[in-house]
């Protein structure tokens, strides 16, 4: 890329610049310009390179060949110009392309001959950088302009510089506080934001050192280790709590770089913080929400188990017991729904602050959700009997404070008792999931103890309840699997003639042996299962009702089927009942519907509506285990019964218990004063039967007359009954 000398230079280079200089001085001026260390270029009056030395060249990338005595290049137009060239673009006719050399060398006069400023040049690749130009004009001795002259110096390393200053400044006038020391943490430099968030001004700032800023709450460990890998890594950031001019003390995320000259040497360090305390206020506002009940303010089940794991753990190293107190408030549901949620929230905020005055600092209250707690009991020592026996201390008030009234609303008390079930612990021998199961079950066993009481876990309690649920597995699939039948037992008047059944439900799980409707029965009630089994039995009665129809023997025989409160309470019970009769065309007065007294307790205007639709389709109706609820009298008269069923428990000590016996005589009694037939149940012996007929009762149920039998057993046993069976049983019947 080197130039050719001038006196081989085409173009009449040699006359111009022996025009311009003595010829003498020629080659000594060449040489100048070649080694200068800047592009310089000479041009004609219209702007043709005449001259283009070596680092004008290498600058820009064309060779002399390229440029020298040719048609002006695009090195002088403006980098915008070089695109709308390269893509083609064209200007409107009548607009001149502008020619940024043109634009450049139009100041330039007798009174201005030569001008300095930044410009672009444009590299034979397209690309484009900043240089520092200064052209000038060549004039001869009599003052005409020859041509032009022009030196450029490279600057993009300065307008990086420039850019990298900008940004610095932009970054320092951030909202982020910025502290800028010497190597001897000497604060030199502070921004706006640092006095902002500190108080301090710059000028109080400068010449002090960050230990101004020191709140105490970091001990010299903490500074230690961070200057150790500051020292180390050349960077530190996290969180401190540093403290303003005013004393107030605020937390801050902080970071820390060390600035390092040519030999690696620390010469600076830039701190850059800001105030995070909205941002620690939010932190603890989830961790609240994440642990905490948003209700009472305790801590939820989450809490509850993290610090039941580190109990179990402290359990292992010193072996001492703790405990889990599970307390369920008893009929809590009932205050929720009649008095309602308002009120409820208010009794659980009470029961949380009188929970968390019964314990000790170290123990946990805590809320799992509804109306269930948990007390975690911890350090109770190392002997069994004596960590159970703090542990049913704790219970014991806690059961006493949940009694007390509450005042929920004006001045009037209400009152709710807490069943309680205790779980202890020693060394995490099972998961913590396994602890608050065993003291659920123990609460399940204080419930079912009748509310209001404390029961302990133990082994046998998990017995039970893994029997029962074993029990429940298989009864959700009984129905399905077509393991229920129906059993009959007879019902017979005074003289022992036949009048009727009564259905009883039998379980015969395959394989195994047949489960005891004690058993299943209140389970099925508990799990709502009693609705599709109830329907089931009321379809296989009425189904059993239409094969008797065909048989002289049978076809006037009635039979009672029990019904629960849950499934009478189904809405469509009614159509249920009429869908099973109409399916099987079954004369509807052949059908008795077996209540018990808990039904009438509720919603008795439904219960009332509900019998006189199903007494206008002919169905009639028996109140079953009269003497053992709370129905009052005065509501007999209310419902369309018309047999009364006096309980086994009253039958079998007749004849040894007054007591019994008076009951029973005042049951006779009644029924006969309101026209209700009695049927005496669980008969077993001659002098049962006959007490029970001196005292007027009609109807009698009992192994006396018969045992529960398959409806196959049953129909195979009439051959005892036909003889004495009345031409129509519901003549029987005092209606």
């Amino acid at each position: 890329m080197t130039s050719p000398p001038v006196s081989s230079s085409p173009c009449g280079l040699s006359g111009l610049w022996h025009g311009l200089q003595p010829s003498r001085l020629c080659a000594f001026q060449q040489a100048i310009f070649e080694h200068a260390g800047r592009a310089i270029i000479l041009t004609d009056r219209q702007g043709m390179i005449l001259y283009f030395n070596a680092e004008a060249q290498k600058m820009l990338g064309y060779t002399w060949e390229e440029v020298v005595c040719r048609e002006t290049p695009l090195i002088f137009h403006l980098a915008e110009e070089v695109g709308e060239r390269a893509r083609g673009l064209s200007r409107p006719p009548g607009v001149a392309e502008p020619e940024g050399f043109s634009v450049f060398v139009a100041g330039l006069g007798p009174e201005k001959p030569a001008v300095e400023a930044d410009w672009t040049y444009v590299r034979k690749d397209g690309s484009s950088f900043p240089v520092s130009l200064c052209v000038s004009l060549l004039r001869d001795g009599s003052g005409e302009i020859l041509g032009y002259l022009g030196i450029a110096t490279d600057i993009s390393e300065r307008h990086q510089q420039e850019q990298s200053l900008r940004i610095a400044a932009i970054a320092f006038a951030s909202q982020a506080a910025i502290m800028v020391t010497d190597a001897e943490q000497r604060i030199l430099q502070v921004n706006q934001a640092f006095s902002t968030l500190t108080g301090y001004p710059a000028a109080e700032a400068i010449g002090s050192t960050p230990s101004m800023l020191k709140s105490g709450r970091q001990d010299a460990a903490f500074y230690t280790d961070m200057w150790r890998t500051l020292a180390e890594t050349g960077h530190w950031q996290g969180e401190i709590w540093n403290r303003r001019k005013n004393g107030e003390v605020f937390p801050e995320w902080l970071t820390i770089s060390s600035v390092r000259d040519a030999q690696g040497k620390v010469t600076h360090f830039v701190s850059t913080f800001s105030d995070i305390s909205n941002l620690k206020v939010a932190e603890s506002e989830i961790h609240h929400l994440a642990y905490y009940d948003p209700l009472t303010a305790m801590p939820n089940r989450r809490m509850l188990l993290n610090r039941l794991e580190k109990s179990c753990l402290s359990s292992r190293r010193d072996g001492h017991y703790g405990a889990l107190l599970m307390i369920d408030l008893d009929h809590f549901k009932t205050l929720n729904d009649t008095l309602g949620h308002d009120v409820g929230d208010r009794l659980l905020t009470e029961v949380a602050a009188r929970l968390t005055a019964c314990i000790r600092e170290c123990d946990t209250a805590a809320r799992l959700g509804g109306d269930e707690f948990v007390i975690m009991l911890e350090n109770l020592g190392g002997d069994a009997g004596g960590a159970a026996l703090q542990a049913e201390t704790v219970a014991e008030k806690v059961r006493f404070e949940l009694a007390r009234p509450y005042l929920l609303s004006g001045d009037t008390e209400y009152f709710r008792s807490a069943s309680i079930g205790i779980s202890l612990y020693q060394g995490c021998e099972k998961t913590v999931d396994v602890l608050l199961k065993q003291a659920d079950i123990a609460l399940y066993k204080s419930k079912d103890a009748g509310r209001n009481a404390i029961r302990f876990f133990d082994t046998a309690m998990q017995i039970a309840l893994d029997e029962r649920a074993a029990l429940e597995s298989g009864l959700r699939r009984a129905l399905s699997r077509n393991e229920f039948a129906l059993y009959l037992q007879p019902q017979v008047n005074a003289a022992s003639r036949l009048v009727g059944v009564e259905v009883l439900l039998r379980w015969q799980p395959p394989g195994q042996a047949m489960v005891s409707p004690a058993d299943f029965i209140p389970l099925a009630e508990d799990t709502g299962l009693i609705v599709p089994i109830g329907l089931w039995v009321l379809d296989q009665a009425c189904a059993e009702l239409r094969r008797w129809a065909d048989d002289a023997a049978t076809a006037s025989l009635t039979m009672a089927v029990n019904v629960s409160a849950r499934q009478f309470r189904q809405g469509d019970f009614v159509s249920q009942v009429g869908d099973a009769l109409s399916r099987h065309g079954v004369n509807a007065g052949l059908l008795k519907l077996e209540l018990t007294e808990s039904l009438l307790l509720d919603k008795v205007e439904d219960v009332v509506a509900k019998m006189q639709a199903l007494r206008r389709m002919g169905v009639r109706f028996s109140l079953d285990d009269f003497g053992t609820g709370y129905a009052s009298l005065s509501y007999l008269k209310r419902f369309p019964f018309e047999q009364l069923k006096v309980d086994r428990s009253f039958i079998s000590d007749i004849m040894r218990n007054s007591d019994d016996a008076g009951i029973v005589r005042a049951i006779l009694a009644m029924g006969n004063t309101l026209r209700l037939n009695v049927v005496a149940e669980g008969v077993e012996d001659t002098e049962q039967h006959a007490y029970l007929v001196r005292h007027g009762c009609a109807f009698f149920q009992g192994y006396l007359f018969g045992k529960p039998m398959s409806c196959a057993e049953f129909r195979q046993t009439l051959g005892g009954y036909r003889e004495s069976v009345p031409v129509n049983p519901l003549d029987d019947w005092v209606i």
